[in-house]
């Protein structure tokens, strides 16, 4: 029987801090979302001025990547690669970059999704909460 790390309210209130001080060194407004290795829910924050629609979208991102244990840019790429029939995978909706998952030791502790700028802005957003935590 394995061991495994789980991520606690420390380490989720460290991690949306960081993605939130990145968000705001740059001037981006989004939302952030972390969720366990479930794909439940853990934070939410909406920064002012995030697109009303961001709220839906990061924790989508959160939920594809935690579910997928990979970064939700390798599915925007598989779509974007002509495989198409993707779209219809059951349970997956965030698939545009800017889903992380959290890894240790190989294991996903959840994930961070964000949005409300650019793809790969989003991702450097989501990286830079989880390095926070020294992953």
């Amino acid at each position: 029987m394995k061991t495994q790390s789980v991520l606690e309210l420390s380490d989720v209130q460290a991690i949306a801090a960081a993605a939130q001080a990145e968000a705001q060194k740059n001037n981006w407004n989004v939302s952030i979302a972390i969720v366990d290795a479930g794909g439940h829910l853990l934070h939410f924050q909406r920064l002012n001025g995030a697109p009303p629609i961001s709220s839906h979208i990061a924790p989508a991102k959160a939920h594809t990547a935690a579910l997928g244990q990979r970064e939700t840019k390798v599915y925007e790429d598989v779509i974007n690669g002509g495989r198409y029939s993707f779209l219809s995978a059951p349970a997956v909706e965030g698939m545009l970059e800017g889903g992380v998952p959290i890894m240790k030791d190989g294991a996903c502790l959840g994930a961070v999704g964000v949005s409300g700028v650019k793809s790969n802005e989003d991702a450097q957003i989501a990286k830079a909460g989880i390095a926070a935590i020294g992953l």
